[in-house]
């Protein structure tokens, strides 16, 4: 039997605290899975691109993930697609889990954690966290910030103003003009876009500011310029990928450019933000290991909660 969880399903079982602290886990022991996680991506004949990511793998967890997404910008939602949950013993399908979800929360909170390690401790009177693209992504970026440390302002923008006015009343926040708005205000800044050329430029930016680019995770896409990641601090989640699919590959940059993982950082083997003054980027693309550390944790908490539904493919 195989268990079907919704986006409903997700969102009653997962919550922000677990979730950071399986994620943190992950980025520390990662690496020592000998078998490397790939991502694929393909061009369609309509208005979107497939990419799949393989397989989704744990030091001491006896399954791994296989995800499908669909990505067509002009859709609401833009993202939809499936996790496969595959037992390690015997391959049975343990669960199918509504991606658009997993994606959001594990992109959202990983780059809630990156955020949290490198930036500064923000003004004498608290952070001004600023969000640049008001989706799904930003959404989870700000809850998991808010579990990780205070802020004390929120600015917003987004080109469509209805859901930027949306965002910063959820979160008691303000709308702004322009992403060069949101970085004239703001000591940490969070994107999430579909921008294609820059956003923010080194002359839009200040010392000791910290920006995180979760809109460049496939070839194409570009929030920060490549004069802002050279003069930066510049951390990914895989220096191979961000070069041939994520920020590095559109500002023309290679694998060398990034100072480090965020992995290297919470193993302590890479000392992260040298400075108050340090301007640092976190620039991820997304690996598979994350869509199984959420898929476990969810998988789990359902099976104890009695929640989903279990239905026989095979019959």
């Amino acid at each position: 039997m195989t268990l079907v969880l919704t986006r409903g399903d997700l969102e009653s079982v997962l919550e922000p605290e677990a979730c950071l602290a399986v994620l943190r886990e992950g980025f520390r022991t990662a690496d020592a899975v000998p078998v490397a996680g790939q991502r694929v991506r393909t061009d369609l004949p309509f208005p979107g691109t497939a990419t799949a990511l393989i397989p989704g793998l744990l030091p001491g967890i006896e399954a791994y993930t296989v995800k499908v997404n669909a990505k067509f910008p002009g859709a609401q939602p833009a993202l939809r697609g499936v996790i496969c949950l595959h037992s390690g013993q015997d391959g049975e399908l343990l669960a199918l889990l509504d991606s658009a979800t997993v994606t959001a929360w594990r992109t959202g909170l990983a780059a809630a954690l990156g955020t949290h390690v490198l930036a500064g401790s923000g003004s004498a009177s608290g952070e001004v966290l600023g969000v640049i693209g008001a989706g799904a992504q930003a959404e989870l970026m700000v809850r998991g910030l808010t579990v990780l440390r205070p802020h004390s302002e929120l600015v917003v923008h987004d080109t469509d103003a209805e859901r930027a006015a949306e965002f910063a009343a959820r979160h008691g926040g303000r709308v702004v003009g322009s992403a060069k708005d949101v970085a004239a205000a703001a000591d940490t800044v969070l994107m999430a876009t579909w921008a294609r050329s820059p956003l923010l430029r080194l002359a839009d930016t200040r010392e000791g500011q910290h920006f995180t680019s979760l809109g460049a995770d496939e070839p194409g896409k570009e929030e920060l310029a490549a004069d802002l990641l050279r003069a930066a601090l510049l951390v990914v989640d895989h220096g191979e990928l961000a070069a041939s699919t994520g920020a590095l590959a559109a500002a023309g940059l290679p694998a060398t450019a990034a100072d480090a993982t965020l992995g290297d950082v919470l193993r302590s083997e890479h000392p992260g933000r040298a400075s108050a003054a340090s301007r640092t980027v976190y620039a991820p693309v997304g690996l598979p290991w994350q869509d199984l550390a959420l898929s476990w944790l969810a998988y789990e908490a359902a099976q104890r909660e009695g929640i989903g539904r279990r239905v026989d493919l095979l019959a």
